[in-house]
């Protein structure tokens, strides 16, 4: 028994240790990104943006029921993320700050929500609606724009009901260097979401 209980001693030392040391691992990778972060903050930026958006299209495509993960679409978002989502959020965030000179009275965050939503929403979400149409899924020029028309005005109905919110807490919470980042990750779950909204709705129908 006293055999036993020194084992039990050591093995719990030992997975106290684990944890430490996992701890400890993730500290350095936090400290290492952040280091990342604000030593090359656009590409930093663009390859988190990138990562977030194959993490929610994986999710979607599971849960939309697809056997195996379709790596051309997942790339193809991935590619949306990094290549466009990361550096227009990077460089759109420095014109809202330079505009505002980076105040965060209520006030001047009303302004830039509203501006942000009036502009770069509804650019983002046309962008992103052909893109996925024409490039994605490989229609029809003509076929896209006519599923762009029907779809459109409710998508963005639905981002003006929840963005401006995810808006607000960007800016007044958020420094400047990680609102990107709490963007792309706000975005990740909604994408999730949408998915297993659009999963539900199926499932009633059916």
């Amino acid at each position: 028994m006293a055999a036993a209980a020194v084992a039990s001693g050591r093995g719990g030392v030992r997975g106290r240790g684990g944890e430490g040391e996992e701890g400890s691992l993730a500290r350095r990778a936090w400290r290492q990104y952040l280091r990342q972060l604000q030593l090359h903050p656009l590409r930093t930026k663009m390859i988190t943006a990138g990562c977030l958006a194959g993490v929610s299209d994986s999710v979607a495509q599971k849960l939309s029921g697809y056997q195996r993960i379709e790596k051309r679409r997942l790339l193809l978002k991935m590619l949306f993320g990094f290549a466009y989502g990361g550096p227009f959020g990077h460089f759109l965030h420095k014109v809202l700050d330079y505009i505002f000179k980076g105040k965060k009275d209520t006030k001047t965050i009303a302004k830039k929500v509203l501006l942000e939503q009036i502009t770069s929403s509804p650019w983002n979400n046309l962008l992103f609606l052909f893109y996925y149409g024409y490039v994605v899924e490989r229609r029809p020029f003509k076929e896209v724009k006519t599923r762009v028309k029907k779809q459109y005005p409710s998508v963005q109905l639905s981002a003006w009901m929840f963005w401006p919110i995810v808006g607000w807490i960007n800016h007044m919470y958020m420094p400047l260097q990680f609102r990107v980042i709490f963007h792309s990750f706000v975005a990740c779950c909604w994408g999730i979401f949408l998915n297993l909204r659009a999963r539900a709705m199926s499932l009633k129908q059916s």
